[in-house]
């Protein structure tokens, strides 16, 4: 798994391309999606699993698709919500040595050996993020996503961190230390939002993408 990179490179181009044209030619047609991120090691008695698929079946069922990263935990909640919400439910696995095995709710499954490609694809074909509690892996996409929104790489688009009670210990550690010292500013602050409750957070979504008059998904109920 991991690799020799000092005598690999030629071939390694070929394996990245070969990532992005299956990924470009498989996302390409599955509307508005939201790219849905969280702990994998969060079990079904976990109340954060309990409301990622609540999360994923509410915007399944307001029309959009739904894209994970197609494992267990968090990325299992929220493909089961999509597929008991009759909408898509999308996997992007990544392969790492302790074996990911994609979950049983997917209608589309892909797999990536490059990080780099993967996010690419979550960027690329998400209007919005949603941030569940977890740990190195779902920070990792939360501050590549505010990273890229920040230095107008992509256009801002909707960044939601779901469960106010997890996250706040973060924000009220950027204020303290990283805006103190003038690392960030506090308008920086306002490129994602909390919200606890499943409902609010197709409410928020819908509202954000009429405010910049980009066609909404019709809804499935």
């Amino acid at each position: 798994m991991i690799e020799d990179f000092k005598s690999s490179d030629t071939w390694r181009v070929f394996r990245i391309q070969s990532e992005l044209v299956e990924g470009f030619e498989t996302l390409h047609e599955i509307g508005p999606a939201v790219s849905i991120f969280g702990s994998a090691r969060l079990t079904e008695e976990s109340f954060y699993y309990q409301e990622a698929f609540k999360v994923a079946k509410a915007l399944s069922q307001c029309g959009f698709s739904i894209i994970t990263g197609g494992g267990p935990g968090i990325m299992e909640a929220a493909n089961k919500g999509a597929k008991l919400g009759k909408g898509k439910s999308i996997g992007l696995n990544i392969e790492i040595p302790h074996e990911q095995r994609p979950n049983k709710y997917l209608d589309i499954s892909l797999n990536f050996r490059y990080f780099f490609v993967r996010k690419l694809m979550f960027i690329k074909y998400s209007i919005g993020f949603i941030i569940f509690p977890g740990g190195y892996g779902t920070f990792d996409e939360l501050f590549e996503a505010l990273t890229l929104v920040q230095t107008n790489k992509i256009k801002s688009f909707p960044i939601v961190l779901y469960g106010s009670e997890y996250w706040k210990g973060l924000i009220e550690w950027l204020k303290s230390s990283p805006h103190s010292i003038g690392a960030i500013s506090l308008e920086d602050l306002n490129y994602f939002v909390l919200i606890d409750h499943p409902d609010a957070v197709c409410g928020y979504l819908r509202n954000y993408l009429t405010r910049l008059n980009v066609p909404l998904p019709e809804f499935q109920y």
